[in-house]
């Protein structure tokens, strides 16, 4: 849609359904990406499953396809472990730990800032570090924290997948060198081995796409969740999260990423991607097939098809746009 007036510009929900209904079509024909094999547990997953949802900041849920099936959010939580180490801790005390620069490296890349400090809270070392922030006396008091945050921006109770949680552990060496390579570097203080524990309950919480668009919902609206109407964070942690997911969240694709489609988005290995139009929609996406960057190839085109469609980049100078309130 392009909007030439100053004026606010509803998007009805017919529209919203047409659109949604012919990108799904028109994106499930891709057969490129494979499921992530690292974690056993995830090779099991259909790869054919695919669904869209999108949530407008006022709370109206539009989806398609498998919208509703449960999947693993891996890295896609990210996002709200960074925001909950803000909301305790402070963004200054965060920076002090975690770097807020793109890595130009895989997510799980062993690699350092010149200060000892993960580049950002995107990358797995950026995240062992933001969990360990979380406070908590262990580390399933804050992986609990944590679950229950996820589960506030979504609207419902969110739980980990026991069996995912234990394939993450079997397999999760290089995590593991990860956070001795911190601890060293001193940008991670707390005990190493309870730390990753919290951190692989954390990868191994399931949600839906539409949780997921609720999710990205949240941070359009300011860290209020438009469902239920619940504050889940400040305005500005909401703002310093959704900075980083624009430079940071697409790992090695993040740049491009924000070229082609302008969404602060991140995305996790599970196949999901969460991507949130300021003040406008919140956008959640799976699909399991990956491309090399460790990214879903289905939720990439569906959401710069999306992007396009509704002039979503934030770059773009039209009027905002909302979604129809019936």
């Amino acid at each position: 849609m392009s909007a030439t007036s100053n004026q606010e510009h509803a998007i009805s929900a017919d529209t919203v359904m047409a659109v949604l209904e012919g990108i799904h079509a028109e994106v499930a024909e891709l057969g490129m990406g494979e499921v992530a094999s690292y974690i056993p547990e995830l090779a099991e997953v259909d790869p054919a499953l695919f669904g869209i949802a999108v949530c407008s900041a006022a709370g109206n849920v539009r989806t398609v396809g498998d919208a509703d099936v449960e999947f693993s959010l891996q890295s896609v939580t990210k996002a709200f472990s960074y925001a909950l180490a803000i909301e305790d801790n402070g963004l200054d005390f965060v920076l002090q730990r975690v770097g807020a620069e793109p890595s130009g490296e895989p997510f799980n890349a062993i690699r350092l800032d010149p200060t000892g400090r993960p580049p950002n809270p995107m990358v797995n070392a950026g995240a062992i570090v933001t969990t360990s922030l979380v406070h908590g006396a262990d580390a399933r008091e804050r992986f609990e924290r944590i679950a229950q945050f996820l589960g506030a921006a979504a609207g419902r109770s969110l739980s980990a997948n026991d069996a995912v949680y234990r394939s993450e552990v079997l397999t999760g060496d290089r995590n593991r060198a990860l956070g001795f390579l911190m601890r060293s570097a001193e940008s991670l203080v707390a005990d190493v081995d309870e730390t990753l524990d919290a951190y692989f309950l954390q990868c191994a919480i399931e949600a839906t796409a539409r949780d997921v668009a609720v999710m990205g919902a949240t941070l359009a609206n300011g860290g209020v969740n438009p469902v239920t109407g619940v504050r889940v964070m400040t305005e500005r942690t909401c703002e310093n999260v959704v900075t980083v997911m624009a430079s940071c969240g697409m790992y090695d694709f993040s740049g491009e990423w924000l070229l082609r489609v302008g969404l602060p988005a991140k995305s996790g290995v599970g196949g999901g991607l969460l991507a949130s139009s300021p003040a406008e929609f919140g956008i959640g996406i799976f699909s399991p097939p990956l491309d090399e960057n460790g990214n879903s190839v289905r939720a990439i085109a569906a959401a710069r098809a999306l992007a396009e469609r509704f002039d979503l980049h934030i770059m773009h100078r039209g009027a905002p746009r909302t979604l129809s309130a019936r």
